[in-house]
């Protein structure tokens, strides 16, 4: 962390990671699924990924410079799995789309697309400025 940089530039991002137990409470105790939409047909590794993102969390604790990286590659990873699983179900016509006309995109994708792009446009937008002045220091 350089001499400018504060924990509480990092507040943000750790609030956000901790709104995972929202997330978490949301999804399993009222079945809205607004954090890992592209994994709501798998249980189980939607239930890893809610370990990862507290791991995340934890993390950010431990090591406050490595939050804007950390941020910024789970965020990117929640945004293309979103990405790919839409885009499978783009390419792919289903019974289900046929006959009912539901099945392209739900509501929870798109809330999810807003949390993790926001919290990937932020993370990045800081890390860049970062990451520039980190090097810039190196040379």
């Amino acid at each position: 962390m350089s001499a400018q940089e504060t924990p509480h530039s990092y507040r943000l991002l750790r609030l956000y990671y901790a709104a995972t137990a929202v997330f978490l409470l949301l999804d399993y105790a009222f079945g809205i699924n607004v954090r890992l939409a592209s994994l709501e047909p798998f249980p189980g590794w939607r239930a890893l990924y809610y370990l990862f993102c507290f791991g995340c969390l934890g993390l950010m604790f431990w090591r406050p410079a490595w939050s804007r990286w950390l941020a910024t590659l789970e965020s990117l990873l929640t945004l293309s799995m979103l990405i790919i699983a839409m885009g499978v179900r783009v390419m792919t016509v289903s019974d289900t789309m046929l006959s009912t006309g539901h099945g392209f995109i739900t509501t929870e994708e798109i809330i999810n697309f807003i949390i993790s792009g926001g919290a990937a446009w932020i993370a990045y937008t800081r890390g860049a400025k970062a990451i520039h002045r980190d090097l810039q220091n190196r040379l």
